[in-house]
């Protein structure tokens, strides 16, 4: 039988950003349940959750203080359990975002072992002694600087791959993966729908080798968890995979070796920066580029043994028709036209709110309006490497997260009906012009399409389960594909660019499943228009 994450399409939900119900300013839980009949009538099986634990908000909620309390901010344990049952209700599934990598330094763990080295959990993390006075490696935080922070208390370094403030735990420590792993059947005993892992690959790091992702203990990690929590039970799984290759994401995915159900993989996000640096370093998006990547994760992953992720944003990731669509003149037309490549492809696709209504970056003038801890850091780090204010303020607008977080624009109310207080990221002043309010009003919004390729993906089992085969020779600007299973046949067509394209293939179809323009009546010498997209049945 074919698991239901397979035929799924699943919705991000950023709870700080998505709906206030309390009127101070942050999205909480009970928003979300009273949004839960928007999210069903766009068609959506699963929500995954970005973190509501408790948490001293140092990033954004991914610092975890508490694994076992919700935040504040966010409501009670008792909203928690609330929107699990009303969401199933509603025939949506709850997915938690579960960091293991690291904690908050402010978790009662991380206080006990930072008292002294003989601490019962002091090898709950890991620690190295100075050497000649410093730092034990070389080893990069992601958040910039060294991924060492000296510790007055016992004179010996911790490791953290983020941000200070997120010390990384030892997994080659047996007590502390079984303490992770009582702690997520604590999550599966409430009844949620699985675990979307932060930066999972990490686990298996040996810093002293300064291995960070893939490590030699990464999959046996991976195995045991599994065998400990979720093995047998009807959950999805996935794991943020920044350095996964097709290969290394059919370990990961492959049911005959008991790990995940699928990874996000990222191969994608470094064709607009400059090759071999930072993701903040901008060149041109390359279509040639884009297109090739695409179809690289469509034909070189075994889907009969595994399985991909599709997804275009998410809470780290800029807005996609403002990075490589066009946001003012072609929004509504590039929106459709990512949407419609990505959902009618092989995979489970996942939508980012705000995404299904075409909203976009907010670009900022300064430093002063920018909230997230990466910019703020490479910011400053950049400014004393000799960069221009200027400069460093253009790759924030291009990369930085803050675009991804903005509040949920639900109307053209004051503050987007995001909140009745001043919301605690500026909202896009857009919001009077794409909200959903006028999304739902017209037929031919964003909106309804992405609920009519949700609707495709439920009914037609070629989308779920057809082979992918890209049609060849039709320029670097343009994608075409078939998926093709038992007697159906599906061309999907799309113009990746914002000029006219010509198109020409030597057969007829028989119905239009899907178009973002009116429909095409042949496809012998067409000009497509620009980032023009449709789908028919062959």
């Amino acid at each position: 039988m074919t698991p239901w994450w397979k035929k799924a399409v699943v919705y991000q939900v950023y709870p700080k950003s998505f709906q206030d119900s309390n009127g101070d300013g942050i999205g909480d839980i009970p928003g979300i349940i009273s949004r839960l009949s928007y999210l069903e009538k766009l068609g959506i099986d699963a929500i995954w959750l970005s973190p509501v634990y408790l948490s001293p908000g140092v990033d954004n909620g991914y610092d975890i203080s508490d694994y076992e309390e919700i935040d504040p901010q966010y409501g009670t344990m008792a909203d928690m359990d609330q929107l699990i049952k009303e969401a199933e209700k509603h025939h949506i599934r709850i997915v938690m975002d579960l960091v293991v990598n690291h904690t908050s330094d402010q978790h009662a763990w991380f206080i006990e072992a930072r008292k002294s080295k003989d601490n019962p959990y002091r090898d709950f993390y890991i620690w190295r002694d100075p050497i000649d006075g410093h730092e034990p490696n070389d080893l990069k935080s992601s958040f910039s600087g060294s991924a060492w922070q000296y510790d007055e208390t016992t004179g010996q370094y911790y490791l953290h791959f983020f941000a200070q403030q997120q010390p990384d735990l030892n997994w080659k420590n047996p007590k502390l993966r079984h303490k992770v792993y009582d702690m997520m059947n604590y999550w599966i005993d409430k009844g949620i729908g699985g675990f979307r892992m932060d930066v999972i690959e990490l686990i298996g790091k040996d810093p002293d080798k300064k291995i960070r992702e893939n490590g030699p203990m990464l999959h046996p990690y991976l195995k045991e968890m599994n065998e400990h929590t979720f093995a047998g039970k009807d959950l999805m799984t996935v794991g943020e995979t920044w350095g996964a290759t097709p290969k290394i994401a059919e370990e990961y995915s492959d049911p005959s070796r008991h790990e995940l159900s699928m990874v996000f993989q990222f191969e994608n996000q470094g064709l607009d920066q400059v090759p071999g640096k930072e993701k903040w370093d901008l060149r041109s998006l390359d279509l040639a580029e884009l297109k090739k990547v695409l179809v690289k994760w469509q034909t070189e992953i075994d889907f009969n043994h595994a399985w991909n992720s599709l997804f275009w944003e998410n809470h780290d990731i800029p807005r996609v028709i403002s990075r490589w669509g066009n946001d003012q003149e072609y929004r509504v037309q590039s929106a459709k036209m990512f949407a419609t490549i990505l959902h009618l492809m092989h995979g489970t696709p996942y939508i980012y709110n705000g995404e299904e209504i075409g909203m976009t970056n907010y670009p900022v003038r300064s430093i002063d309006e920018v909230e997230d801890i990466e910019s703020i850091n490479m910011y400053h780090e950049r400014l004393d490497q000799g960069y221009s204010k200027e400069e460093i303020i253009k790759s924030i607008n291009a990369k930085g997260r803050d675009n991804a977080r903005r509040p949920m624009q639900w109307s053209n109310e004051e503050n987007a009906g995001f909140t009745s207080a001043k919301p605690w990221l500026k909202l896009n002043p857009n919001y009077k012009d794409i909200n959903v309010e006028a999304a739902l009003a017209d037929p031919d919004s964003i909106f309804y399409t992405y609920q009519k390729l949700i609707k495709l993906r439920h009914e037609n089992p070629v989308v779920v389960d057809g082979d992918f085969e890209l049609v060849e020779n039709t320029g670097d600007n343009v994608l075409a594909y078939w998926r093709k299973l038992g007697q159906d046949k599906w061309l999907v067509v799309a113009n990746l660019s914002s000029e006219k394209q010509d198109f020409n293939l030597d057969s007829d179809f028989k119905e239009v499943l899907i178009s973002n323009y009116d429909e095409p009546t042949s496809l012998r010498n067409i000009v497509l228009k620009p980032y023009e997209a449709f789908a028919v049945k062959m």
